[in-house]
């Protein structure tokens, strides 16, 4: 009884009953789409505009209800499921994972890993993991989010708090990392283009935000520790759910299996050394460049990842005799996909929501009128860096994607701080803030669906509104934290990262 009122009680408890009466995450995908149709005439039939701060031309809401829309919806709705960033990501990921995990490659990794670890280091674990899986882009969405449902389940724990965790890491503290990640050179190129409007020979490395990163890794790693065991897990209480991972110990099998693993995996990462390493490698764009804007390294991201957990997986299976020939491979292969079912459906739905809503411009609205909001209000010093950092978080609910809303903002506010003294390295910071904090409260990310399809597996009652109330501590707790370390960092003058400052 206790126990149901943790978990029902408060405003995390209201929060959650709200949601879940919101239709099944398919449906309400199509209510979002026609309610996007919808608001697309009405905003259009208003004539609600706005000046691109790039290109100086009218943004106008665009009536998707217009003879031309409706031919769009029909004759796009093929490329708008096909071109849905995630789709791609999550299924080629999930043929290596997939491998992996049925070979018994995974299941003897988490032995090694999890059997006699203290609980709070194994939470700390996943959720620096999830932060460090940034530097592969979106995979850590695939991998360790159920993977740390897995481990936490294998401890006897509640593994919605398990995947709680790791989701907190992978997308409430994307910014955060001890290396730099792809992210840093393609928000680095928005931020010098933007600066140059002031400044024709201004230049920002990949590296400027690098030290306050760092930094923020172990913050992050802290704060979501901290709310994983003094919040959520306590909230969800025992777990009852049917599906029940055990781990025995490691048998002499599964230590062979692993070191035949671990040989596979040296060999593909000489092999992918191989094309990247030297000047001119495969992987490298005409420059030499590997990881600076888009080279076929970074393109290659996906395919790397799933070719890391296929091959030592197969590996694996072949010491332990899970894998005997071709057929089994394949088989694993098409058990993998089966599993998918739900979120391919589910992709379809969201696709077309997410090309609707790109097409009718209101995300572009949003985010300038936001930018402009914050230009006529006056502010100056901390006052308006919070509220810069605020007003990002809330547009990020809206606008996912870190680079389109960056391209966007940055030649509004990045010229804009540059007259009130402030570098464009610390403007770019304050935003990398602002756009990880909301990542795992708002439906919609992109990753949003596969979060919660992942959740289905211990728990089928599990709706948006289970997932917003168990995420919305993390995203308060780091937007506090990650907010005052910054005003911290502001006052001490700190170095931000090499090539970068907090004031010009």
């Amino acid at each position: 009884m206790e126990k149901e009122k943790i978990k029902s009680g408060g405003i995390l408890g209201w929060i959650e009953k709200v949601g879940n009466r919101l239709p099944h995450p398919i449906t309400l995908f199509f209510i979002l789409s026609v309610i996007t149709l919808i608001l697309s005439w009405f905003v259009s039939y208003l004539g609600i505009s706005v000046i691109h701060p790039v290109t100086g031309e009218t943004v106008q809401a665009v009536n998707l209800l217009s003879r031309e829309g409706v031919q769009n919806i029909f004759s796009r709705a093929v490329s708008n499921f096909t071109g849905f960033a995630p789709l791609g990501t999550v299924l080629v990921a999930m043929l290596g994972v997939g491998v992996a995990d049925r070979t018994g490659l995974i299941k003897a990794l988490l032995k090694l890993l999890v059997l006699g670890a203290p609980d709070r280091l194994i939470t700390a674990a996943v959720v620096f993991a999830g932060i460090m899986s940034n530097v592969a882009s979106d995979a850590g969405y695939v991998v360790l989010v159920p993977l740390g449902a897995i481990i936490f389940a294998v401890k006897g724990r509640h593994p919605l708090a398990g995947l709680a965790a790791a989701f907190a890491g992978v997308s409430g503290g994307f910014s955060a990392n001890l290396l730099l990640s792809t992210l840093d050179p393609l928000l680095a190129g928005l931020t010098a283009e933007s600066a140059r409007i002031l400044d024709p020979n201004y230049s920002v490395a990949p590296t400027v935000n690098w030290y306050f990163m760092i930094a923020s890794t172990f913050l992050i790693t802290i704060v979501g520790t901290w709310v994983t065991e003094r919040i959520v897990a306590p909230r969800l209480g025992k777990y009852e759910g049917k599906l029940v991972e055990k781990l025995e110990e490691v048998t002499k099998e599964e230590k062979k299996g692993l070191l035949w693993a671990l040989i596979a995996l040296l060999l593909t990462v000489a092999f992918f050394a191989f094309l990247t390493v030297p000047e001119n490698g495969i992987l490298r764009n005409e420059q030499g460049q590997l990881i600076q804007g888009v080279t076929p390294f970074v393109q290659s991201m996906v395919p790397i990842i799933a070719l890391l957990f296929l091959i030592p997986g197969i590996a694996f299976g072949l010491a332990v005799g899970t894998v005997r020939n071709n057929y089994d491979i394949a088989t694993y292969l098409s058990k993998s996909m089966e599993e998918m079912g739900g979120y391919i459906a589910l992709a379809f739905v969201a696709g077309q929501f997410v090309a609707y809503f790109n097409w009718s411009n209101i995300g572009t609205i949003l985010a300038v009128s936001g930018a402009e909001f914050l230009q006529t209000i006056n502010l100056t010093g901390i006052p308006l860096i919070v509220m810069f950092v605020i007003v990002t978080g809330f547009i990020n609910l809206f606008l996912g994607s870190a680079s389109a809303k960056w391209a966007i903002m940055a030649p509004v506010f990045v010229p804009l701080f540059m007259q009130l003294g402030y570098a464009p390295e610390f403007t770019q910071l304050a935003y990398r803030i602002g756009d990880s904090v909301t990542n795992i409260i708002s439906p919609l990310m992109p990753y949003f669906a596969i979060i919660i399809a992942f959740a289905e597996k211990y728990d089928k009652n599990v709706g948006i509104g289970t997932l917003i109330s168990t995420m919305l501590p993390y995203s308060i707790a780091f937007l506090i934290t990650w907010t005052l370390m910054l005003i911290v960092w502001f006052y001490l003058l700190l170095p931000i990262g090499p090539g970068g400052s907090i004031f010009l």
